[in-house]
Formats: C-alpha cells, structure tokens, sequence
C-alpha cells in the first residue's frame, strides 16, 4: 500500500507555501496545489501562484490549467489531483497536497457527495427564467428553498444559483444538504498538518501585509489586464476569487482604490474564518501554530523523519 498522503492546510495567508516548499525539499516532494484560484492562467498575484523560481526549485501540479473564464469543478480537480499523485509516485517521490480549498481537500480525501448529473431540460428552462425574471429573482428563490446555499453564493453567480436550483428541482432536496452526505470513512490514509497562527490578530495582520504586497506588485493592473480580455464578463468563474471582484468594482468606478483594498481585506479575512470553521471540523489534524518555534522541524518530528 502506498505511504499515507501528507496535506498541509490552513487560512489564507498562514504560511503554508512557504512551509511546503521547505518540507517538500527534505522529503523530496512535489506540490499538488489545493487552490481553486490557482488553477487560472493570469491569476498570478491575487493568487499568490508561486512564481517561477519556486516552481523551479520543487515540481507544482495543478496550477494553470485553465482560462479564466472557464469553470473547474471539484470533481474535475479529485481526478486531476489523483492522475498527478500517481505521476509522483511511480517516480519514487511522495506527493504533498497544499493549499487552503477545503472543498478539494474534502472532495479528495472523502470522496464526493452524491449530487445529480446535469439535466439539459432543467437547466435550459432555468437560463429562460435567467433572462425573463432575471438572476435576483432566482436568488431569492434559492434563498427561500436553501438559505444555506444562498448565503455562500454570491447574488451575481448565475453559474452556482442555477446548478444548486437544479439540483433543487432534481434531487428533492436542498443543495446545502446532499453536500455534506459525505463519506465518512477517508478514500485514502492521510495525514493532515492544519497551519494556523493561534492569534487570531496576528493571522489578520499576515491577511493585511500581503495584500498591502498584492496591491503594490501588480495586482490592480493584473486584474485590468483580465477585464481586457476579449468579452470579459465579470461573471467569469475566476472572478469568484477572493480580491478579484472586489478589483473589479474599482476599475468599473463604483469605489476608488483604497475602497478596493478594504473590501478585499474583509472578503479575505471572512474566507480565512470559513477556512479555521471547516478545519476545527475535521478529525485527526494536527495543529501547527507557525509563530511558535522551528515549523520545519516540528513538522518533521511530526512525521518521525529525521
């Protein structure tokens, strides 16, 4: 039997990619990104993609595999993430799973929920209810039969409030449920390091000085580089990333910049809180604070290298 995987997960911001880049050297190791942002190509900054003197030093998988406004789904990245596991292994190196996406890690780990295939029929009366009542309208629909799901979806994400309405009329039941029919026991042994500063102030002002680095290196300019793209459409799945849509509403003048950079600071603190809820969720993690003490050896007494 293969050797268990070993993850490292935690908030935005928390340190992991410097971590792993350390711990996949001394165990010679390749990255497979856990990120749903990292996926897009052009979604560097924002991201926080490793660059390319990082990918030179250790092998990432599953970054830059799609375009912007093509969508990517959880099933899609398990076998993505499976082929590369077992690229990495038939060479004899051991595959360390990075990255902040909770969902992949889930769907990955324990397997996927049984949702419905899609069905050309329900959908295509949706987009018909899209253009005659428009998108508000069927988000408040969805708020009535799933609030859950409302509440994580944004009211301007015709993609997710018409696949979580399908499922809706196929299945029953509301979306928010059939997601957490999980398995429970794990498709394959893991071992999972969850890095988190045990202050929360300190990993807010971690969030602040990297975005503060973002907005200073490019990310602006990133961000009106992709709205330059021939018909781009703000409804774009990569546009779903945290700071992008927020960018977005600065270059179209509803806000200035500084307005830009608070909002994404807030979007970004709120997806670290929902990142430390899901992790304090799952069982037999083992809690890395990064601020105290060596993170590489502890994390390698950890896994008993030497």
């Amino acid at each position: 039997m293969s050797a268990p995987l070993i993850a490292i997960a935690g908030p935005t911001a928390s340190g992991k990619s410097a971590l792993a880049l350390e711990l996949a050297e001394r165990l010679d190791a390749e990255i497979v990104s856990v990120d749903s942002a990292q996926v897009y190509r052009r979604l560097d900054i924002g991201s926080a993609k490793p660059d390319a003197a990082t990918q030179a030093r250790v092998r990432h998988w599953l970054i830059d595999l799609r375009e912007p406004w093509q969508s990517y789904s959880a099933a899609e990245f398990v076998r993505d993430a499976e082929a590369a596991i077992a690229d990495i292994e038939a060479r004899g190196k051991r595959a360390l799973l990075v990255g902040g996406t909770m969902l992949y890690f889930r769907a990955l780990l324990h397997g996927l929920s049984a949702l419905p295939e899609a069905d050309p029929a329900i959908r295509a009366e949706l987009a018909a209810r899209r253009e005659s009542e428009g998108l508000a309208a069927l988000h408040a629909e969805l708020a009535r039969l799933d609030p859950a799901a409302a509440a994580r979806i944004h009211p301007h994400d015709p993609q997710r409030i018409l696949r979580a309405l399908e499922v809706i009329a196929q299945a029953g039941r509301p979306l928010s449920e059939l997601q957490t029919c999980w398995q429970q026991a794990p498709r394959r042994p893991a071992r999972m390091l969850a890095l988190a500063p045990g202050d929360r102030g300190v990993l807010h002002r971690r969030i602040e000085e990297r975005l503060e680095t973002m907005f200073a290196t490019g990310f602006v300019e990133e961000v009106a580089a992709l709205r330059a793209l021939p018909d781009f459409d703000p409804d774009w799945p990569s546009m779903r990333s945290v700071g992008y849509r927020q960018v977005l509403g600065h270059l179209a003048g509803a806000y200035d910049r500084q307005r830009a950079f608070e909002l994404s600071l807030y979007a970004t603190r709120q997806l670290a809180k929902r990142q430390l809820t899901w992790l304090r969720g799952e069982p037999d993690l083992h809690w890395l604070d990064p601020g105290t003490g060596d993170a590489l050896a502890h994390s390698l007494a950890w896994l008993g290298v030497d």
